[in-house]
């Protein structure tokens, strides 16, 4: 679709969409595994609305959620990148950096691999301040992977998703922050270190 930016690293490409890519993430999204802490499972309709959306993100802000995809294998791994949130909160308005990865591709690291090319453009490149990461207090798994980035938790920065409902079990979400200044202490240290998931 887009041209530029692309990030890469060691094994993964970070790049713009293309149409062959809705069949594949439209899979991953109606997988209830990998939607465990999200509201729902998503239609097809949904993941290419999705898509089209992150595109128009990539022409607003000069950086997205870019489709990723492994370099030897040019195997559709998921998504990983920047978003701009569309909550109001405390916290906004802000920068997300955020992962989704297909089942089968957990485990190796990827997401944490990808996150770091992410973090590393928003400071550089967008020249932002700040870059924070939420989710579920049950998803651990993520969680690990913002401890491992090298991002911070306050509990008082816990919050009420706004899009939620009362009573659903997504509601209740924990805030993570990365400062331009940590990420540059942390420079070539822990947070270029990939991890899981």
């Amino acid at each position: 679709m887009g041209k530029g930016p692309e990030l890469k690293t060691s094994r993964l490409l970070l790049r713009r969409w293309k149409k062959t890519d809705l069949e594949p993430f439209a899979a991953l999204n109606a997988d209830p595994v990998v939607m465990e802490h999200m509201p729902t499972v998503l239609t097809s309709r949904e993941t290419a609305l999705w898509i089209a959306r992150i595109e128009l993100g990539f022409e607003e802000y000069g950086f997205g959620l870019w489709a990723l995809e492994h370099c030897v294998t040019g195997d559709f791994i998921g998504l990983a990148g920047l978003s701009v949130p569309r909550i109001e909160a405390h916290f906004t308005p802000a920068v997300e950096v955020g992962w989704r990865l297909a089942r089968e591709h957990w485990g190796n690291g990827y997401a944490s691999e990808a996150a770091v090319a992410a973090l590393g453009f928003g400071f550089s490149e967008s020249r932002l301040d700040e870059i924070v990461s939420f989710t579920v207090p049950a998803n651990t798994s993520s969680i690990k992977v913002m401890e491992r980035l090298g991002m911070t938790r306050d509990p008082e920065d816990d919050f009420e998703h706004p899009f939620l409902a009362d009573g659903s079990h997504v509601r209740r979400h924990i805030l993570y922050r990365m400062s331009v200044g940590h990420w540059n202490e942390l420079a070539s240290s822990v947070v270029r270190t990939p991890g899981e998931k």
